[in-house]
């Protein structure tokens, strides 16, 4: 439309100009040159007219397309509105509870370090259990090689008085039989001589044949230098009487065992502190004094040998 309005704009100079030059008589060449003219700006005209009007055209179009991208702009910012209204609303939710969390982390964090300092009082008592733990460990370990030690030397102790047991009771087989017996008990080799092999009845004095089996006895006793020696004189309950060196059971008793020592010590090199001497009187006997057969038990002489306990004592001991 708006190319026509300006093509009769320029139709309508060139009828006024053509009026004009009529009026005015102009010549032929005149008006020829001014005709020629009028066309060449009508034609330029045109030409302005048809760029100007594909001009609008585009913009026309462009318009258009700028309605439309209005539009849809308008449509993205209502959505982007109705976004921004959830998101609000998120995000207020979303302070709320952060909020909230804030207030139970303090909470949370006050009750974190009693838990800290309760764990680090158990930690400290646990490290102190576990360094009590290792010492316990380290006397643990140590008590078990010592009870390995000890098992050892008990083990050798046991096969020296087995080996101990045999040599003295092949040493006195001649006198199995006649009053004299040769056993084991608590890791000890125990001679029991009865009265009638050594003694006189109420006598210290001791016979030919008992002196013969404490010849052989000591014999034993020189080659094993590590064991020591007990005689224990043992009589029944019948009261002493008639006797001027020794008053009672006890007095006897106690000769009896020193006797022993004394033809021990004479027969055979024998270290005297290996050897004791007790006497027990009527106080330990092995039945009960209700016959003469128990009282003849009970009238004995007890000659204990065990092995040294030194190595078993250091051991105990730790050393």
């Amino acid at each position: 439309m708006n190319g026509l309005r300006i093509n009769s704009i320029a139709k309508l100079a060139v009828i006024v100009l053509l009026a004009v030059a009529s009026a005015s008589c102009v010549s032929t060449k005149k008006y020829n040159a001014l005709t020629a003219k009028c066309n060449e700006e009508s034609s330029k005209l045109n030409a302005k007219v048809d760029e100007l009007s594909t001009q609008v055209n585009e913009l026309t179009s462009e318009n258009g397309r700028n309605k439309k991208d209005l539009a849809e702009l308008k449509a993205d910012t209502a959505r982007l509105g109705s976004m921004l209204r959830v998101l609000t609303a998120d995000y207020n939710e979303l302070d709320r509870a952060n909020e909230l969390l804030k207030s139970q982390f303090a909470a949370n964090f006050e009750d974190s370090e009693k838990v800290m300092a309760a764990l680090k009082v158990a930690q400290d008592d646990l490290i102190a259990r576990e360094d009590r733990l290792r010492i316990l460990q380290a006397d643990l370990d140590s008590k078990s090689k010592n009870l390995s030690e000890l098992q050892a030397a008990l083990a050798k102790n046991d096969s020296i008085t087995n080996a101990l047991r045999k040599a003295v009771a092949d040493a006195l087989l001649g006198f199995e039989g006649k009053g004299l017996s040769v056993h084991m008990k608590d890791g000890k080799v125990y001679v029991s001589l009865e009265e009638k092999l050594l003694f006189a009845s109420g006598k210290w004095d001791v016979s030919k044949e008992g002196i013969d089996a404490l010849k052989d006895l000591a014999k034993v006793l020189e080659k094993n230098p590590d064991i020591n020696v007990l005689i224990e004189g043992h009589t029944d309950n019948v009261p002493l009487t008639g006797q001027n060196q020794v008053r009672d059971n006890w007095d006897l008793s106690v000769m009896r065992a020193t006797a022993i020592v004394k033809i021990l010590l004479a027969n055979a090199k024998i270290d005297p502190k290996r050897l004791v001497a007790s006497g027990r009187g009527e106080f330990l006997p092995v039945e009960p004094n209700t016959s003469a057969a128990n009282k003849a038990k009970n009238r004995r002489t007890e000659i204990i040998l065990s092995p040294k306990l030194d190595e078993l004592m250091q051991i105990i001991n730790g050393k």
